[in-house]
């Protein structure tokens, strides 16, 4: 059988990194280092450079200065090694749920077979392999999330990337995926980077939460369990991370 696991996640490495385009950079001196196989939360108020900071990591935006690094090598551009996922599902509506998720490994030339076998096991994995055959508009709006999800993780990527991919859903569907996604990375061994406005999703996802208005990395208390929110070191962390976001006087 086609194994779908990674051998270990990629170290993010961000030093005096100013980022945004030519003429308006939004971060200035960033300094960040994500180690391999961490869920990473990045919080922060509107327009502070969140998008901006996953996209300079997927090498989609280069760094107006600093360094940025994947592995210790220079990011200079996309790799197969980083996956980006949006908000937007962004799914092809003419391709079946099973054609979406085997397009990054048809993009890469793996054999039919083998796509629709990768494919099918992640489908499984995230609940969705009775839908296989179906249409993107024929499927609720969570259920299309998980077929991002599925794309996102069928090639293997070392590190995931992802920019509130879970904001437009309903509380409920939203609880669901953020358990689904912390189920799903179990054993693959990606590092993954997790933008959110949502401070209570920061604080169950990451392993560490990165407050980009002060720079701030802060380690969540573990276990990871919806009832820890009661636990007095988790409710003075989600003090310090609702106050990163109140603007100053």
């Amino acid at each position: 059988m086609t194994t779908t696991t990674t051998p270990h996640g990629l170290r993010l490495t961000l030093r005096g990194a100013v980022l945004g385009r030519a003429g308006a950079p939004v971060l200035d001196g960033v300094g960040l280092d994500v180690v391999p196989g961490e869920i990473l939360t990045v919080v922060g108020p509107s327009g502070c450079g969140k998008s901006t900071l996953l996209r300079t990591l997927a090498g989609l935006l280069p760094a107006l200065a600093g360094e940025v690094e994947a592995d210790g090598e220079p990011v200079t551009g996309p790799h197969a090694s980083r996956a980006l996922v949006f908000q937007e599902d962004a799914l092809l509506p003419w391709r079946t749920v099973r054609a979406n998720v085997e397009l990054p490994l048809a993009v890469r030339g793996v054999p039919r077979a083998e796509r629709r076998e990768r494919a099918g096991t992640w489908l499984e994995r995230v609940g969705l392999a009775e839908h296989s055959g179906r249409l993107p508009h024929r499927i609720s709006g969570g259920q299309r999330q998980r077929v991002q999800l599925a794309r996102a993780l069928v090639a293997g990527p070392r590190a995931v990337l992802m920019d509130e991919p879970f904001g437009a859903l309903d509380a409920q569907t939203r609880a669901g995926m953020q358990q689904l996604l912390v189920d799903v990375l179990r054993g693959t061994g990606a590092t993954v980077v997790f933008v959110t406005h949502d401070v209570d999703e920061a604080l169950f996802l990451g392993d560490r939460v990165a407050l980009l208005s002060t720079g701030r990395v802060l380690r969540v208390p573990r276990p990871r369990e919806r009832a820890a929110h009661t636990d007095p070191a988790t409710v003075a962390l989600r003090r310090e991370v609702l106050e990163s976001l109140t603007p100053a006087p």
